[in-house]
């Protein structure tokens, strides 16, 4: 009676696999684990990918620090706590990169050799919170760029990574946004 609806139903839907297809087929390489033969993309240029998102990241993290610490003047408190936050955000990003890589079978670049040359990313210091803000907007921006065009390379072929990126090429969206709100405000 099984096997009758599982006909049925592959027949309706000719894309899906019977279940001791995908039975037979989950027991096969299984020391890949979350990479099943169904996986669609170049798994070498992904993990590539994502460890230049995750060093792109790490920039960031750094950068946002380093501007939250050394901002000062009148106006600088709300503009550190913007910057505090960003760089917590960007520190989860960190973490949902490197899982991913780890899920995907590779190996999370955390070595600060090479650091910026894997980054997308620049880490530009500022002297005064207009080009603090200046920089990480332009950083942002950069970002939003790469997370656009890893999405649209990926396609439908790693449907999990992609929205990964989704969520946070989100977080980027509302950090230009806030940035952009900020830099307003500190017009020449």
């Amino acid at each position: 009676m099984t096997k009758t609806i599982n006909s049925v139903v592959n027949a309706m839907h000719p894309g899906l696999s019977d279940i001791q297809t995908l039975r037979k087929r989950a027991r096969e390489h299984i020391e890949n684990g979350a990479v099943t033969p169904g996986y669609g993309a170049d798994i070498h240029a992904v993990i590539k990918m994502l460890n230049e998102a995750l060093a792109t990241e790490l920039v960031c993290v750094l950068r946002y620090k380093r501007h939250y610490f050394t901002a000062t003047g009148i106006h600088a408190a709300p503009v550190q706590a913007e910057f505090l936050q960003h760089a917590t955000e960007e520190m989860l990003h960190v973490d949902m990169l490197a899982k991913r890589i780890i899920e995907l079978g590779g190996s999370p670049n955390f070595s600060p050799a090479g650091l910026a040359d894997r980054s997308h990313a620049e880490y530009v210091e500022g002297d005064s919170l207009r080009i603090m803000i200046k920089e990480d907007l332009i950083a942002e921006r950069i970002a939003i760029e790469s997370y656009r065009e890893m999405i649209a390379y990926l396609g439908s072929q790693d449907p999990t990574t992609r929205r990964m990126l989704e969520d946070i090429l989100a977080v980027e969206e509302e950090h230009a946004d806030d940035l952009s709100t900020l830099i307003m405000e500190f017009k020449d």
